[in-house]
């Protein structure tokens, strides 16, 4: 049985192009491993609180030294990290949002990379600790950054590839339902995104 870990970031809900794509994502790998679970992080209905002074203390506090406060804000991060190396399995949504991440993403990434247990240095080189995992990015974005003049301005991809191998995941795939505020390429960008999806081998 695999796991399959779900996170989503838009705050679209059922009309989000990266959230229908995650979801023809998760039906082509439960029908390549049926006894799957799903567990799915709607990081807008239930978003993990963006850094702050009281957070910052209550990751460096030592555990034994935790007040019940600290103790209810690591949870945060704990069980982040949990779902994280429980999963096989990792899709996670990432709408463009002023060229970058959503800010409720940022947030979960900021709960989830944690020195001495996502990543460790030695010898002054990291180490990433979250290892043997499929992860799946499922972009979306309203003009068309995979190439052409505007590749350059997506710093989505670039910062998730790069912060997702700091803490081991290095089995990285990427789809992309692009040019859906285009009128030439809206009608097809969804469609050719899921083709892309049929066409890879789970």
């Amino acid at each position: 049985m695999k796991k399959i870990l779900n996170i989503v970031s838009s705050a679209k809900g059922n009309n989000s192009f990266s959230i229908k794509l995650s979801n023809a994502i998760i039906d082509k790998l439960l029908a390549a491993y049926p006894d799957s679970q799903v567990k799915t992080h709607d990081l807008t209905a239930n978003p993990l609180p963006h850094l702050h002074e009281n957070q910052l203390n209550a990751f460096f506090t030592p555990a034994e030294q935790r007040t019940d406060s600290h103790k209810q804000l690591v949870d945060y991060s704990d069980q982040a990290i949990q779902d994280l190396k429980e999963a096989d399995f990792i899709i996670i949504g990432v709408p463009l949002y002023n060229f970058n991440i959503p800010s409720a993403l940022k947030a979960w990434v900021d709960h989830v990379v944690r020195a001495g247990i996502t990543f460790k240095y030695e010898n002054g080189a990291p180490h990433g600790l979250v290892n043997n995992k499929k992860v799946f990015l499922a972009l979306a974005s309203g003009g068309v950054y995979s190439d052409g003049p505007m590749k350059s301005y997506d710093f989505a991809e670039p910062f998730m590839r790069f912060i997702l191998s700091f803490i081991g995941l290095n089995d990285i795939t990427t789809f992309r339902v692009e040019g859906t505020a285009l009128p030439d390429l809206a009608a097809a960008a969804f469609p050719k995104a899921v083709e892309a999806v049929n066409e890879y081998t789970f």
